[in-house]
């Protein structure tokens, strides 16, 4: 199987050269200047997330992806998640299908329930129908898929009698769903027939095998299509292990901390972030040496066909991320290559 490598942004609202934080507008044009970047050095995907909070810039990765479309020519462009709770699966595929136009057939859609809730309020859902809010919309954006018209009828939306949906796509929507640690949510994609995005933030990516397992063993179940595997973990790249680690635990400390203090976390520690970058963490932060064996062992554990490096978590300069997606092309890719040649 022919390993992808990816990198992925949620959209940080990033700081300038001078440490002062920049604003939403500029961050925006910075991710589209990464992404760029990013196909220079032969990184081979590009997700963008969707957040409606402050500390995030994008709330509509279609269109951070429309801009990124019209300025590259091989990268596959895609989101890390669009959040289809909240949104409709109609206008979801409508979005993505002239995404698959504009790029001429690199759009992608990782779809996902949003392990953040501004959406639900915003856009008038109730988090007590969190769970069948994804599982309905789920089902009708799966039939979308098959580009026919769609009679369908369910609680969360307005029945569709023989609709059909326009524009289609020349070579069909590939599409995935993330997944955070729920056997059920990995049930779910198999029996679809979808791609399954592993999204490791905690712990040894080796703790993540049975999921593999259980989605190919749903596969097999139902007689659904098996599609390569995906990760998607946070990470920083320097050229030292020190100044990667110091400039993503400054990161990860201001995003912690703020996200934290909400949700009742332990303030962030510096332990805490050394424990995360070693070998039994999810974070794949260090020299390009170190990110790269640590890449492999993952890929070795499980099997995957993509790894997606979540490159900015907090407000990190974007030098800095230009630096860590430059390493990420032309010194970890190379090396994990080299080390996997043999297997």
């Amino acid at each position: 199987m022919d390993l992808q490598f990816g990198l992925g942004t949620f959209g940080d609202v990033s700081r300038g050269a001078d440490g002062e934080m920049l604003s939403g507008a500029q961050s925006i044009r910075n991710i589209v200047a990464q992404a760029v970047r990013a196909e220079e050095v032969g990184v081979g995907y590009f997700g963008v997330g969707e957040h409606h909070r402050r500390e995030f810039a994008v709330s509509s990765p279609e269109m951070v992806l429309a801009a990124i479309a019209s300025r590259t020519e091989r990268i596959h462009l895609g989101t890390a998640v669009t959040v289809l709770s909240s949104d409709d699966p109609v206008r979801v595929y409508e979005r993505f299908a002239t995404l698959d136009a504009l790029s001429n057939g690199r759009a992608e859609v990782v779809l996902g329930r949003g392990s953040f809730t501004e959406s639900f309020p915003l856009f008038g859902y109730d988090l007590r129908d969190y769970d069948r809010l994804f599982e309905e919309k789920l089902e009708l954006f799966v039939e979308l898929l098959k580009e026919e018209p769609v009679t369908w009828q369910g609680t969360v939306r307005a029945p569709l009698e023989n609709a059909d949906v326009f524009p289609k796509t020349e070579n069909g929507l590939r599409t995935w769903v993330g997944v955070g640690g729920s056997p059920e949510s990995v049930v779910r994609v198999a029996r679809y027939g979808l791609g399954l995005t592993l999204a490791i933030i905690g712990g040894a990516a080796a703790r993540f095998k049975p999921f593999v397992d259980l989605y190919h063993r749903s596969t097999s179940a139902f007689g659904t299509a098996v599609h390569p595997i995906s990760v998607h973990s946070p990470g920083h790249i320097a050229d030292t292990d020190a100044a990667a680690w110091d400039a993503a635990y400054e990161g990860m400390e201001a995003m912690n901390n703020t996200i934290g203090r909400e949700r009742g976390w332990p303030a962030y520690s510096r332990a805490r972030f050394q424990n995360d970058v070693g070998p039994e963490g999810a974070m794949y932060s260090g020299s390009p040496d170190r990110v790269a064996r640590k890449i492999v062992d993952t890929v070795r554990a499980l099997g995957i066909g993509r790894f997606e490096l979540k490159y900015a978590s907090g407000p990190l300069p974007h030098e800095a991320m230009m630096r860590s997606i430059e390493l990420y092309g032309t010194e970890v890719i190379p090396r994990v290559r080299a080390m996997l040649a043999d297997d």
